[in-house]
C-alpha cells in the first residue's frame, strides 16, 4: 500500500514538473515573425527615430501621425513632412505626412508609408539566370487622421489607413486604425499613449492562387480541369501599445533638454522599452541620442544619433532639416534625412 503511495506521488510531482514546464515553455514564446505587414514597425521621422523612437508623448511634429495621433494638435500651422530612408538589402523606405489645423475644429492630417524595391528577373528552377519576365515587391499605407483638444491639457486622436502589401501578381489588403491620447500636467510632464495597426488579418490573393482543379481523379473522362481556387493563411497586423514620459527642461531661455521614455507591447515580440533625448539651442540647431529595444535580447536595432536644424525662410516657410543614424546589427548602421516644412 505504502508502495503504491509512493509511486502515485512521484507521478503527480512528475506530471507537476511537465505543465510547469509546458507552461514556462509557453510563455517564452515571442511570437515573432507571425504578423504581416512588418513594415508598419520601421518607424518614421529623423527626428523621432534619433531619440530612440521615444516618441509618443513628445509627438510634436508631423511624424506624430505615425507614433500618436492625437500629438498632431500641437501642429499650430499647415505642415508638411518628407522622411527617406535607404533600407535593408536595396530597399527604399518612404515617409510624407501633411498636418492641417482647423482652429476650433481640430487638425486633419494625411499620412503616406511605403517600401520599394527594383525589379528582379523571375528565375526557376528550369531557368535560374531567367525567364525573361521582371517583378517587384512594394508595401503601402496611407491614412487620414483627425485629432482634437478635449481639454487645455488633454487631447485625443485617430487615424484611418487603407495598407496593402503587393508582390508580382499577388497582393494583400487591408484597412487598420490608429489611436492615441496625449495629457500634459500642470507641471509640464507629457504623459503620451497610443495603439496602432488594430484592423483585420492580411492574405495574399491573385492570379496565381487560380488552378485547374479535378473534383474525382479516379473518374474517367470527367472535366478535369475546373476552375479551382487557393486560400492563402491571413495573418494579423503588428498591433503594438505605447506608453511614454516626456519633459523639457530650459535653461537660460536658450538651451532645452527634452528626456522621453517609452514602453512598447507588441504582439509580435517580447515588451522592451525605448529612450531617447535632444538638447536644442534657440530652438535653431538640435541634436539628438537615443536607445531603442532596451531589455530586449538579441535586438538588431540599438544606438541612435542625429542632429538638425531649423531656419525660417524670409516671407516665406519655416524649414527643419534633420539627420538620424541607427545601429542595426549585422546591417551596420541604417541612416535617414526628413524635411519640415511649416507656413
Amino acid at each position: 500500500g505504502n508502495n503504491r503511495k509512493i509511486c502515485g506521488d512521484k507521478m503527480m510531482i512528475k506530471r507537476i514538473i511537465f505543465h510547469l514546464s509546458l507552461f514556462n515553455f509557453l510563455l517564452c514564446q515571442t511570437n515573432v515573425a507571425t504578423t504581416a505587414a512588418s513594415f508598419l514597425e520601421i518607424g518614421s521621422g529623423a527626428k523621432s527615430l534619433s531619440m530612440g523612437g521615444a516618441f509618443v508623448s513628445v509627438a510634436n511634429d508631423v511624424s506624430a501621425l505615425y507614433w500618436n495621433p492625437a500629438g498632431i494638435v500641437s501642429i499650430e500651422r499647415p505642415s508638411v513632412q518628407f522622411y527617406h530612408s535607404p533600407w535593408l538589402v536595396d530597399t527604399d523606405y518612404y515617409y510624407g505626412g501633411v498636418v492641417i489645423p482647423m482652429s476650433t475644429a481640430g487638425v486633419l492630417g494625411f499620412s503616406y508609408t511605403s517600401v520599394s524595391m527594383s525589379e528582379m528577373l523571375v528565375r526557376t528552377v528550369n531557368m535560374p539566370e531567367g525567364t525573361g519576365e521582371k517583378f517587384d515587391a512594394s508595401n503601402l499605407s496611407m491614412g487620414i487622421a483627425y485629432s482634437r483638444k478635449l481639454t487645455d491639457q488633454f487631447s485625443f486622436g485617430v487615424q484611418y489607413k487603407y495598407i496593402q502589401e503587393k508582390i508580382w501578381q499577388m497582393k494583400a489588403s487591408t484597412s487598420a486604425y490608429d489611436i492615441g491620447t496625449l495629457f500634459t500636467t500642470t507641471k509640464g510632464l507629457r504623459i503620451g499613449m497610443s495603439i496602432s495597426n488594430f484592423g483585420d488579418k492580411m492574405g495574399m490573393d491573385g492570379i496565381n492562387t487560380a488552378i485547374d482543379y479535378d473534383v474525382d481523379e479516379t473518374i474517367y473522362g470527367n472535366n478535369d480541369k475546373i476552375d479551382g481556387h487557393l486560400d492563402a493563411a491571413k495573418w494579423p497586423l503588428p498591433l503594438l501599445f505605447r506608453f511614454g514620459v516626456s519633459k523639457d527642461y530650459t535653461f537660460l531661455n536658450l538651451h532645452r533638454v527634452t528626456m522621453s521614455v517609452d514602453a512598447n507591447h507588441p504582439n509580435n515580440n517580447v515588451e522592451y522599452i525605448n529612450a531617447g533625448l535632444e538638447y536644442a539651442y534657440n530652438e535653431l540647431v538640435f541634436f539628438r541620442i537615443g536607445q531603442s529595444d532596451l531589455f530586449m535580447d538579441d535586438a538588431e536595432q540599438g544606438l541612435a544619433y542625429g542632429a538638425g536644424i531649423s531656419y525660417r525662410i524670409p516671407r516665406g516657410p519655416k524649414v527643419r532639416f534633420d539627420f538620424v543614424s541607427r545601429s542595426f546589427g549585422v546591417f551596420k548602421t541604417v541612416s535617414g534625412f526628413s524635411i519640415d516644412l511649416s507656413f
